[in-house]
């Protein structure tokens, strides 16, 4: 194997691949990316069962030919690369990568231990991949990260005709977000799938210039994988097993009182009022109907509050508390001036959503438990 190749395109492409190599694992081979040259062009590949990433790039093609290399490793020398074209070849069992007369030697991984690639599924629709990348962060905040609970790890997608749910859940919390999606598939009815939250946000997280996300996938036809590909980049990811509880009943929020306030200044206020207060410790709002709202945080000498602007309807007073750091994570990741809450009261649901500046329909909601007992 012998290729050159621009410094910039290969640091991205090694990059990108080495998200999907696993952190620590008993089988050495898994810590290596998969570097295939052929035809004009480099594929470098991430595997660890759960998840593969292939990152294509352009490349001058001397010998064709695979090799297995330490990821982090090659990762490592990658950023300390002058720019400019970069000569790799494989000499014996020494990989080597020289630029600008700086040159390293890499021992190789056995090719032969390394896995079978899982197959790319067939495409099943295309999606915006900026509305796609937008939603996925929206609703991965809401994701459990206790491992022991794998279940509450995942993102559920469901696809419905021509819209796209994505939703998660820690038990806390609930986000959900709508979006438009163009299948290429007809499906008999609904489909849904649960996928690691991590590495979706990986997939949302690849850089994008505009197009769009290429979803794989066949619900009926089993091998638990389903596959994006966005310029460059393809992904294929291991399905969880389960799926989340039903949320339409822990959104019914009738009877709720209603308060409405500007996002980013009350985003800023939980920051400001929450340098005060213990770990876990509860952030008050007070709503009034008189026009505002009074968040207070801490106890006894130690103390901060701070009111801002709101309104309020449905009630003459609204006290409710939150966790501050759920509460942030809910707060930005909305995208519009004015965020509303459908308030219950202390230890109750309360729903978030955002205030479209265009009057358009509601496509983010997110349910959070408010503290029972209000500091």
């Amino acid at each position: 194997m012998e290729f050159r190749i621009d410094r910039t395109a290969f640091a991205e492409a090694v990059g990108r691949a080495v998200r999907a190599l696993p952190t620590r694992t008993p089988v050495p081979v898994l810590g290596g990316l998969l570097l295939e040259a052929d035809a004009g062009r480099l594929a470098v590949t991430g595997f660890d069962f759960e998840a593969a990433v292939r990152v294509e790039a352009e490349a001058e093609i001397a010998v064709p030919g695979r090799v297995l290399v330490p990821g982090r490793r090659l990762l490592d020398v990658c950023r300390v690369l002058p720019d400019g074209p970069v000569s790799c070849a494989l000499e014996a069992s020494r990989f080597t990568v020289e630029a600008d007369g700086t040159r390293f030697g890499l021992s190789t991984l056995p090719l032969a231990e390394y896995p079978a690639l899982p197959t790319a599924p067939a495409p099943y629709g295309t999606v915006d991949a900026a509305a796609f990348a937008s939603a996925v962060a929206q609703v991965a905040v809401a994701a459990g990260r206790d491992d022991t609970l794998p279940l509450l790890t995942g993102v559920q997608l469901r696809l419905d005709g021509g819209e796209m749910t994505l939703s998660a859940s820690d038990r806390y919390r609930y986000a959900v977000r709508r979006l438009e999606w163009q299948p290429r598939a007809a499906a008999d009815g609904a489909v849904e799938a649960l996928l690691p939250s991590r590495r979706l946000l990986d997939v949302a997280r690849s850089p994008v210039r505009g197009g769009e996300v290429l979803i794989g996938w066949d619900p009926a036809g089993g091998g638990g994988l389903i596959g994006f590909e966005c310029g460059s980049t393809r992904t294929a990811l291991r399905l969880l097993d389960g799926r989340l509880p039903a949320y339409k009943s822990l959104f019914d929020m009738a009877g709720a009182a209603v308060a409405e306030v500007e996002c980013e200044g009350l985003a800023e206020a939980v920051r400001r009022v929450a340098v005060v207060a213990e770990a876990n410790s509860p952030v008050r709002l007070d709503f009034s109907a008189e026009g505002s709202v009074m968040l207070r945080a801490g106890f006894g000498d130690d103390v901060a509050v701070q009111r801002l602007p709101a309104t309020l309807s449905g009630a003459d007073e609204m006290p409710v508390a939150f966790n501050p750091a759920y509460l942030l994570d809910a707060l930005t990741s909305f995208e519009s001036s004015r965020v509303r809450l459908e308030l219950q009261g202390a230890g109750q649901r309360a729903l978030l959503h955002a205030v479209p500046d265009d009057g358009a329909a509601v496509t983010h909601r997110h349910l959070l438990m408010s503290v029972r007992q209000l500091v």
